[in-house]
């Protein structure tokens, strides 16, 4: 059946955009909390605004000194941090050394933790909510092309910081892509919007011209580009006032970007400042780790896996998988085959994943799945062979 050609965006943003600063704080405390106790519960939420950074959330550690610690810590990863990303004195909003910073890290309430541990050893949800997994073939990382593209353009903003090659570069931007699709595959890019912060000294004219010299050609390829792709670099004029102090920056407000750019759907769960009792986070792992293996057998082109839980039990309480019609066989043999292959448990996401002892910091910024350049356990496949023989399409 064919198709009406379509086109389809995405969007990313950079690691010094005010919600990106706020989910990799979060994610630096709970890393900083698991290196201190692996077993620590953490679900932490940062703010931050003109010269002013709130850490706010709850803690469960095994002792109340090493809850003392991590709140005498807090401030030092939040000053790094922003030193790191590249705010400096110099720039209006955020000075990493003289900011304010608010810490209000609580401890866990005793009922929620009594109902994620459920006995001395089985592990319940840590809530109750459902997540979406989603893989397509149109890429050699099984991601969509659209924010697959927009995260490299992110990673090259971050590079080009680093380097100096611009060195009116500062560090709040978005990258925005538009691909056409003809029958479901992916053809030319059309348009792309990039906004990055710049010094006060440098013209529009120059802005605009190294940025796509630079930037986005680089990334995109010429072998993708439209005859017509448009390049719109910051569209609005100037752009010197960023960061925190152009925009508030929250945790887990760039739920879209973290995940597929909207090719799929969202329950509505952030990942960033959780540990992986919480589901929002593992559940999503697991059903991107499931989806991934789907694509990867020949066994769709495209599949979206549900999962949902309830707090306090083990087990998912739905799974769903949806192979959009590219199915070699019927969906509900290949949830079947899924339940065979896969424990799908909280213990068991977290044991297969590695998921406590994982390094958060690094999901942080320009996605979380199909990255090319991390090893995240969820983007291996080592389960291909199995899922086949239970799907009933043994490899050949």
């Amino acid at each position: 059946m064919k198709h009406r050609d379509y086109l389809f965006t995405s969007e990313s943003v950079s690691d010094g955009h005010p919600d990106k600063l706020a989910d990799r704080i979060s994610d630096a405390v709970l890393d900083h909390c698991l290196a201190l106790d692996s077993s620590a519960r953490v679900a932490c939420e940062t703010l931050l605004t003109r010269e002013l950074v709130v850490v706010a959330g709850e803690l469960g550690l095994s002792s109340p000194e090493l809850h003392r610690k991590v709140l005498d810590d807090v401030e030092g990863i939040v000053r790094e941090l922003l030193s790191e990303t590249g705010y400096r004195d110099d720039f209006p909003g955020i000075d990493p050394g003289s900011c304010e910073v608010q810490v209000r890290l609580h401890h866990q309430s005793s009922q929620i933790a009594g109902g994620v541990l459920r006995g001395e050893h089985e592990l319940g949800a840590g809530d109750q909510g459902l997540m979406f997994g989603y893989a397509s073939d149109e890429t050699p990382a099984l991601m969509p092309l659209p924010i697959q593209l927009a995260h490299r353009l992110m990673n090259r903003h971050r590079e080009l910081r680093d380097r100096g090659t611009l060195p009116w570069l500062r560090p709040d931007a978005k990258a925005q892509v538009t691909v056409r699709y003809q029958d479901e595959e992916p053809v030319a890019v059309e348009t792309v919007v990039l906004s990055t912060q710049h010094d006060e000294a440098v013209s529009n004219v120059t802005v605009v011209q190294a940025v796509i010299r630079e930037l986005i050609e680089p990334v995109v390829p010429q072998s993708l580009r439209s005859d017509e792709i448009r390049y719109l670099v910051n569209p609005a004029g100037r752009f010197e006032i960023g960061g925190p102090l152009g925009d508030a920056g929250l945790t887990g407000r760039k739920i879209i970007v973290d995940t597929y750019g909207g090719r799929c759907p969202h329950g509505g769960g952030a990942f960033s400042g959780k540990d992986a009792t919480k589901v929002d986070r593992s559940g999503a792992y697991a059903a991107r780790w499931v989806a991934k293996h789907v694509v990867a057998a020949g066994l769709a082109r495209r599949a979206t896996v549900q999962l949902a839980y309830a707090i306090g039990h083990p087990d998912p309480v739905s799974l769903l998988v949806d192979t959009h019609g590219t199915g070699k066989v019927p969906d509900e043999t290949l949830e079947q085959a899924v339940r065979k292959t896969f424990d799908l448990s909280v213990a068991g996401i977290l044991n297969e994943l590695y998921l406590q002892i994982q390094n958060y910091y690094d999901t942080a910024a320009f996605g979380h799945f199909g990255r090319e350049d991390m090893s995240f356990p969820w983007e291996k496949t080592p389960r291909i062979r199995q899922l086949q023989d239970a799907a009933g399409t043994p490899m050949r």
